[in-house]
């Protein structure tokens, strides 16, 4: 992102504000509107939400007083409401795909069913994508990146999302010419496998987050949904289902993870190198763990503080999530460029595990819910088993056979909602890579 400050302030001279068009303020669109007000050469043109009033209230807290704030209701309010400059409040999140001044679309919410829509109706209208949803990224990545290409729009990722900021090291790493041997993110909240809505209620609410929210951080789901972008977007994969999730501190500069990302051979925990990993006790920050064969960079790295090697661990001890993607949206539109997108495939999947034990005809749910949690498996070993993609399972699904807590479920366990937009998405683009993916 260098100097993207000054080319930003360049758009702001001549006039040419990158708008914007946002969808979703809960916790994350709120912040980001309002991060998106202070800069220069962009805006949060037109916002949607199906309560407008938190719509109003988002441009509030970025300072955006009433006379600069005008309410659409409909296509043609919206297009001349933003050739006056306003700022546009709408309940109807179709305005974004459709409104003529929007160049970047951006889905913050956090409803793969809702992020398929968007990011599909968008490219269609030649609109860029960011993709702060990572659970639909993570189920329908390549076909959107494929529809992108086909439409000469970008769809991408977010930076200060922990994919997309592991990629800014990952790169970084890869550019001097380091060799990557894991790539990860530290674990925010204390794995709990049990926990649910109602369990989580009181600290939700206490921390001003949704429940569900709240749950898909404790039970892992959301770590396994970002090691999955991760996955997707470099080829490295988990060395076991799920990963390991070691424990270690950023003191001296992450260095336990040098010893503990070795090879078992070599008294580390891994079976193997180029994986991604998640790591308890060094949240919220992302790390790269590197090698190198030559001797002389070896010694210039020991030289420089990073320890003795042969592993050293590049840390970032923060991300900034929604705060950044400005910045994604700045880089799409000036220099052309992504921020993190997924490989010509699935490397890997999220998949379903039950939460609890499960019987014969009960209906499940999904991510931050009371029945399953999400875990990470390659796609090659997802395909051969049939494991049931995590971001598939919604309300409407429902057991065909009793299961033990903890089990990996299968299609043959579960009847799926077929009806959804995302479904039919994803079987599209099972048929594009031919994987055998037995989806009705």
């Amino acid at each position: 992102m260098l100097n993207m400050h000054k080319k930003l302030a360049k758009r702001e001279e001549e006039g040419k504000i990158i708008r914007t068009g946002i969808v979703g303020v809960g916790q994350m669109g709120r912040g980001l509107v309002a991060q998106m007000a202070l800069m220069k050469g962009i805006m949060p043109a037109i916002v949607a939400d199906h309560t407008l009033e938190k719509v109003i209230k988002a441009f509030h807290n970025a300072g955006i007083s009433d006379e600069d704030i005008a309410v659409a209701k409909t296509l043609e309010e919206a297009n001349r409401f933003m050739e006056q400059g306003k700022y546009v409040a709408t309940e109807n999140d179709a305005f974004i795909s459709h409104a003529n001044l929007v160049e970047v679309a951006i889905d913050v919410t956090g409803v793969p069913e809702v992020g398929v829509k968007i990011a599909i109706d968008a490219m269609n209208n030649k609109k860029h994508v960011v993709m702060m949803d990572v659970e639909t990224d993570v189920v329908i990545g390549s076909y959107l990146k494929k529809l992108g290409d086909k439409n000469g729009v970008i769809y991408t990722g977010s930076a200060g999302d922990e994919p997309g900021a592991v990629m800014e090291l990952y790169s970084f790493a890869r550019a001097m010419g380091m060799e990557v041997v894991v790539m990860g993110k530290g674990k925010n909240n204390k794995l709990d496998y049990d926990c649910n809505p109602d369990t989580v209620l009181e600290e939700a609410t206490r921390r001003k987050m949704s429940p569900r929210m709240l749950t898909s951080f404790k039970d892992g789901t959301k770590t396994m949904v970002e090691m999955t972008a991760m996955s997707n977007a470099t080829g490295f994969i988990p060395d076991v289902i799920g990963g390991h999730g070691p424990s270690a501190s950023p003191k001296d500069r992450c260095a336990d993870l040098n010893e503990i990302f070795k090879l078992k051979k070599d008294g580390g925990i891994l079976e193997k190198h180029h994986v991604v990993e998640y790591v308890n006790g060094i949240a919220p920050g992302v790390f790269v763990t590197v090698t190198t064969q030559n001797e002389e960079i070896a010694y210039q790295m020991g030289y420089h503080s990073m320890g003795p090697g042969p592993l050293w661990t590049l840390y970032r001890p923060y991300h900034l999530c929604n705060l950044e993607t400005p910045l994604t949206v700045a880089k799409i539109v000036i220099d052309g460029e992504p921020t993190i997108i997924p490989l010509d495939g699935p490397v890997s999947e999220c998949i379903t595990v039950a939460k609890r034990d499960l019987k014969a005809g009960e209906t499940i749910d999904g991510i931050g819910g009371y029945t399953t949690y999400g875990s990470i498996a390659t796609a090659q070993e997802t395909y051969e088993k049939g494991y049931v993609v995590y971001a598939l399972v919604n309300k409407n699904a429902r057991m065909k056979c009793d299961v033990k807590k903890g089990t990996l479920l299968t299609l043959d366990m579960v009847d799926l909602d077929t009806s959804t937009q995302l479904y039919q998405v994803r079987k599209e683009q099972d048929k594009m890579y031919n994987n055998g993916y037995a989806l009705k």
